[in-house]
């Protein structure tokens, strides 16, 4: 889907569904691992769901089995094969993109309105160049920025 389109199927979806969304830091990240605030962040968006509705079961994009106070099930190639995992990946991204479009006025200079925090090289070059933010993963980015230990990665 182009932005645009992404962009008119959230309208939709907002007008029509009740999701939630959960977000964690780089911070969380870092600490706890990638899997550990994935659910963090689902946790989170499943508590903003029951405010409203209680949820009868829930369907899960990927293989991963995380723990839910409710039924649900891992379906590999959700966003594929189950419209309401498509929708849940449609308010995911345009959320993302929403996000980093404020980081990018919050922390100019880094592209993120361009690269959207993927690992381009424009991405790496700006991380090279102004050092990391504050948003930056810092277990990324050792695995990923070239540095040599003699030159440790500036702090910003």
């Amino acid at each position: 889907m182009t932005p645009e389109e992404r962009d008119e199927a959230f309208a939709w979806i907002e007008k029509r569904c009740t999701f939630g969304i959960g977000i964690v830091g780089a911070d969380v990240i870092d600490a706890h691992g990638i899997l550990t605030a994935t659910e963090t962040a689902m946790q989170q968006a499943v508590a903003q769901i029951a405010t409203v509705r209680r949820p009868t079961y829930l369907l899960v994009d990927g293989r991963d089995k995380f723990w839910f106070d409710y039924p649900h099930s891992s379906v590999i190639d959700g966003d594929v094969l189950e419209p309401c995992i498509a929708a849940a990946s449609i308010v995911a991204k345009v959320t993302r993109d929403r996000l980093l479009q404020d980081m990018a006025s919050t922390f100019p200079g880094y592209g993120f309105e361009q690269h959207k925090a993927y690992g381009t090289a424009e991405h790496f070059a700006a991380i090279n160049r102004l050092g990391p933010c504050p948003t930056h993963r810092r277990t990324f980015l050792h695995a990923s920025v070239p540095h040599t230990p003699t030159a440790p990665l500036p702090q910003r």
